[in-house]
Parts: structure tokens; C-alpha cells; sequence
């Protein structure tokens, strides 16, 4: 068990695993647009994912000389930077208007991590926009991006559909930092100014219920409802529901870590399994 544990460790803070979860997301967007031709997007983002996620979490122990990485860093480091490597291949095989849309979003995600002007903190610890940075990125790599690079949208689908799966993923993975900002309440800055932080634990749960109803009825905005897409989304809405509602600064970290990073996808393989 201890060798596992070891193995799943290293899976999850190598980005591994939310890595996944991204690219999962980008699958559920193509299966349900129907996007035809083939897509280097799922691999740009899964490498992408992994090289940024994990420059944001060891950017401060990079520019520090307080601490030695130990040996399980340098090997993440060296990850990260293949991982870099590979996404910049398969950025060179995107669209042109992709390419720019990735350019922002990796925009964002520098701003997220680095303090731009002296004695400034970065935008990771601006008051409250945390989750609104991650919840956009998401939002835009998952759903704006598939559709960009793809060759056309089936044509049960208009502009329209890919505004209202913008939004609703945008309420998704709102949620879903609603949930790690409730386990993460104990050890978070309390300048951080998070959701928890700012309205407690109670409220925010309340939030998280009230944004599943629009996260559900969305769908039946579409140009074309699909039955078995509804059934998903109903799963999908108890799952996020009974991680909610449990979650508490408690939890161990693979509460959150692992089983709340694992929602999407489960949504990619109740997506391929019923046809939503």
C-alpha cells in the first residue's frame, strides 16, 4: 500500500491528474458539438495543463533559495519541461485563431502566478479573483478552444449552443473551486479573500446549490435537447451536489485532490457510455 501511495502521490503532484480532468472536459465539448476532423487540441491541453499547472505550483520554491528541491521535484521539473516541449509541437498544429486564444489564456495564467510590478502581489493573491481567473480559463480552454480548431460545428448546433456550454462550464468549475476552497479554509491566507473566507462555509455550500440549477437548466436552452445529455447532467449535478455538501477544512486532500478532480471525468465517461 505504501509503494501505491507513493505512485499516487507522485501522479497527483505532478498535475497528472488535473491534467486528465482538463482534457476530459475538451472530450465532453467535442462529443457533444459532434466537431468532425482531427484535433490536436486534447493533447495541447493535457501537456499544456501539465507544464502550467505545475509552474504555478513551484514557481515560489523555483525563485527561493530557502528550500532544496528535493529529488521528487527535479523529476516534476523535468516533466514539466518535456511536457512544455510537447505542447508547444502540438501548438504549431493548432489554427491560427487558436493559437491566439491559447496566447490569452496563457496570458492569464502567467498574471495568475507572477507579480508583474514591484512590491505587487500576483493576481493568484488579489482579493476574490482566484476563482474567477481559474473558472474562465477553464471555461475558455474546454469549450472555446475544441470549437475554434475544429473544422465546423455539426449542424444541429449554432453559436449560440457554444455561448451557453461557455457559461455553463464557467458554473462547473465555479463549483468545483467552491468544494477546494472549503477543504483548503484551514491553511488558505486569510487575504486571499475566497469564497469560504468572505461568506463561511455554510453560505458558500448554499452558493454551490443555487449555481447546480442553472448549470442544469441551460441545457434545455439549447437548439436541440438531447434526452440522454439531460440524464448525465442529472448525475453530474447529485455528484457535485454530495461532494458539496460533505466537503468541510477536514477533509483529507485527496477529497480534493483526487476524488473531486475525478467529476469531469466521470462526466467524459458517462458522456461516451450514454451518448450525451
Amino acid at each position: 500500500m505504501g509503494f501505491l501511495r507513493k505512485i499516487l502521490d507522485f501522479y497527483l503532484q505532478a498535475s497528472f491528474h488535473v491534467a486528465l480532468s482538463c482534457t476530459s472536459l475538451v472530450l465532453v465539448t467535442r462529443q457533444m458539438f459532434g466537431l468532425d476532423g482531427r484535433s490536436f487540441i486534447p493533447h495541447f491541453v493535457f501537456f499544456g495543463t501539465v507544464a502550467g499547472y505545475n509552474f504555478v505550483k513551484y514557481d515560489a520554491l523555483a525563485r527561493t533559495a530557502a528550500r532544496r528541491p528535493t529529488r521528487r521535484v527535479k523529476v516534476i521539473a523535468g516533466l514539466s519541461a518535456a511536457s512544455l516541449c510537447a505542447s508547444g509541437y502540438f501548438f504549431l498544429q493548432l489554427e491560427r485563431d487558436t493559437q491566439l486564444a491559447c496566447l490569452v489564456f496563457a496570458a492569464l495564467t502567467v498574471l495568475y502566478t507572477l507579480p508583474f510590478f514591484p512590491n505587487r502581489k500576483n493576481a493568484r493573491n488579489w482579493a476574490g479573483v482566484k476563482i474567477y481567473i481559474v473558472s474562465l480559463c477553464w471555461a475558455g480552454v474546454t469549450v472555446l478552444l475544441p470549437v475554434m480548431d475544429a473544422d465546423g460545428l455539426s449542424h444541429h448546433f449554432a453559436e449560440w449552443d457554444v455561448y451557453l456550454k461557455f457559461i455553463q462550464r464557467f458554473v462547473l468549475v465555479f463549483v468545483l473551486v467552491l468544494i477546494f476552497e472549503i477543504i483548503d479554509l484551514a491553511k488558505d491566507d486569510p487575504h486571499l479573500q475566497t469564497v469560504p473566507q468572505q461568506i463561511g462555509v455554510n453560505r458558500t455550500k448554499i452558493l454551490g446549490v443555487l449555481l447546480l440549477v442553472p448549470f442544469y437548466l441551460l441545457e434545455l436552452l439549447q437548439q436541440r435537447v438531447d434526452a440522454a445529455r439531460l440524464w448525465v447532467n442529472l448525475v453530474m449535478v447529485m455528484v457535485l451536489l454530495l461532494f458539496l455538501v460533505f466537503a468541510n477544512k477536514s477533509k483529507s486532500r485527496y477529497y480534493s485532490a483526487f476524488w473531486v478532480e475525478s467529476i469531469p471525468i466521470l462526466w467524459w465517461g458517462l458522456t461516451v457510455l450514454l451518448g450525451g
